[in-house]
């Protein structure tokens, strides 16, 4: 199911990752329109593929669009909004971050059909798992071509995912902390980095696909007992690591549900 013509107000990182994802062959959209704004993504975009075209402002994407994706930062995302004409029954996807259904819909001000989602930096490969709410046939057919969609069916599943999508910057946190421990004991940094993003990727790719193992089954698996990932996981346990983690999800979702 393809979309004539979709367009992204905002041309920051995660629109430039959408707009490769829809125009890698075979191509999702017959025309994208973007916002001037970020001026060298938009071009860089325009330059790379026929399909986009630049528009000379964020009304103009609005107009020329069957699918509006509001892809702004939270901070300026009223100001935005509030400037932009709609059509009723016109659908918006929202990909705010931390922002309210209920001050979207007053912002817009037209009966539009509003849809969140989150997607993420690897729609870009189509490697993209997206959660979108409500559920929408449309949207979701975009996010599956991008990937995977998974359609939640309350608000709450919706914030859940949401808040468990914040760990991105933690993994990579963690793989960094490993490297750096390498390097402060003598290997060259190079070298660790080259050892742990495999290491990292394989064991994703472990819990990942029809017939994968429950994670905590995946997690007995390779806490030998008695040996050095047991030891890892224990000590980390004691010393406040996973409630130091869990303490941070409550506190995400508490902000995404506006308790902060």
């Amino acid at each position: 199911m393809n979309v004539n013509s979709i367009g992204f107000v905002g041309t920051g990182a995660i629109t430039e990752a959408m707009v490769r994802g829809l125009l890698a062959e075979p191509a999702y959209a017959s025309e994208i329109h973007v916002s001037p704004r970020s001026a060298h993504i938009a071009e860089t975009l325009a330059a790379q593929f026929a399909a986009v075209r630049i528009a000379g402002d964020n009304q103009t994407v609005v107009d020329r669009s069957d699918m509006v994706f509001l892809a702004i930062r939270p901070q300026i995302a009223e100001e935005v909004v509030r400037e932009l004409s709609f059509r009723d029954g016109q659908t918006v996807v929202s990909v705010v971050a931390a922002t309210e259904r209920h001050a979207l819909l007053d912002w817009i001000g037209a009966d539009v059909h509003l849809v969140q989602a989150i997607p993420l930096p690897f729609v870009a490969r189509r490697q993209g798992v997206t959660a979108i709410y409500p559920q929408d046939t449309a949207v979701a057919a975009l996010f599956d071509t991008l990937g995977t969609a998974v359609q939640c069916q309350s608000r709450k599943e919706y914030d859940l995912l949401a808040a468990a999508s914040s760990v991105m910057s933690t993994y990579f946190g963690i793989m960094e902390s490993v490297t750096g421990w390498l390097e402060k004991s003598g290997l060259e940094r190079a070298k660790g980095q080259a050892f742990i993003a495999p290491l990292f990727a394989g064991l994703a790719q472990k819990a990942s696909g029809a017939g994968a193992e429950p994670f905590s089954a995946l997690s007995r698996e390779f806490a030998t007992k008695g040996g050095l990932n047991e030891q890892v996981l224990s000590d980390f346990d004691k010393k406040g690591g996973l409630a130091a983690l869990t303490a941070a999800l409550d506190g995400v979702l508490a902000r995404i549900e506006g308790n902060t």
